[in-house]
């Protein structure tokens, strides 16, 4: 052990403050090392991670590519009953209830003060003027009739004057206790409404006045029975009851040349104006129906049906 030099024993490295080893660390003039690497070594992983996000971006590019070549913009790639959606519509109502009620389907007003039911006459108003694309070119729309459907290429338009007396001028019957309900169909592409044109093949559980309805239509004019059917009725007997009268405008359902929706340019989905005159004072739950062939109710689901109350004061 005596015959040992020093130097073969290790030497402790010098003893430096924090600064002058944050400044070694930065910066090793002995080594000539940056952070703790040499040149060369971090000139190998700049060179390793630009190869591998590089490949990683290729990659990610090949497949959003490849999905993207399966896509079409006009139309969606699983349609009717292939599609999360599939074939059987919802049906909405407007206005709605405020945002910090999202979830209430409850329409409450007084129609003696104007503060109170303003909400509801500019919200029906701005659903009407989104809904009709009121401010844009009205592109690819023509007028249409039974008699008159519209062309390859082109649409129906909408006449908000068709909705009178549901109309802005007149508050939507808001002021004199007749609210006015607008009614949609959710949009499906390429679905075709199969109508209830015949009298003698309604279903029993339609309602007796929409029945009556189809058939004064059937033997006075046949060709105005190509329409989506709407009703609304009272849920409860007291419901029943307290709903005095209702209107539809401009017809009791949406017409057929209306569809099917195929994603053209200016398409305005049918809506139709359902007006009230309800007993004051009381709460009425309503539940309005579509009416197809290849429309089934189920309220759970929201399919071919939808439900709100009303309540005047």
């Amino acid at each position: 052990m005596a015959d040992k030099k020093i130097g073969e024993y290790y030497a402790p490295p010098p003893k430096m403050g924090k600064w002058e080893g944050f400044k070694k660390f930065l910066w090793n003039s002995e080594t000539s090392q940056c952070l703790g690497r040499t040149g060369s070594s971090w000139a190998k992983i700049l060179l390793f991670y630009i190869i591998f996000y590089a490949a990683l971006t290729g990659f990610f590019a090949a497949i959003f590519t490849v999905f993207y070549t399966t896509l079409d913009n006009e139309k969606p790639k699983w349609m009717l009953d292939n599609g999360l959606i599939g074939s059987n519509p919802g049906l909405g109502f407007r206005p709605m209830p405020p945002e910090a009620n999202v979830e209430s389907t409850l329409v409450w007003y007084e129609s003696s003060k104007e503060d109170n039911y303003k909400y509801w006459v500019d919200e029906t108003a701005r659903f009407l003027k989104y809904h009709t694309y009121e401010d844009l070119e009205k592109q690819n729309q023509v007028n249409c009739s039974f008699e008159h459907p519209p062309p390859p290429g082109k649409v129906c338009g909408i006449d908000v004057g068709s909705f009178a007396p549901c109309t802005f001028d007149k508050n939507f019957g808001y002021h004199v206790a007749r609210p006015c309900i607008f009614l949609k169909l959710n949009k499906i592409y390429n679905w075709v409404p199969e109508i209830y044109n015949d009298s003698k093949t309604l279903p029993n559980e339609m309602p007796e006045e929409l029945k009556q309805h189809i058939k004064e239509k059937q033997s006075l004019r046949p060709n105005e029975t190509n329409v989506v059917w709407v009703s609304c009725e009272g849920e409860n007997p007291a419901d029943v009851e307290n709903i005095k009268a209702r209107d539809y405008y401009p017809r009791m359902g949406f017409p057929r040349y209306y569809f099917p929706f195929q994603n053209i340019q200016g398409y305005i989905p049918p809506i139709v104006a359902v007006q009230f005159t309800v007993e004051t004072g009381v709460l009425i739950n309503i539940e309005c129906k579509a009416w197809a062939r290849n429309i089934n109710h189920d309220r759970s689901e929201r399919r071919g049906s939808v439900h709100f109350e009303l309540m005047v004061d």
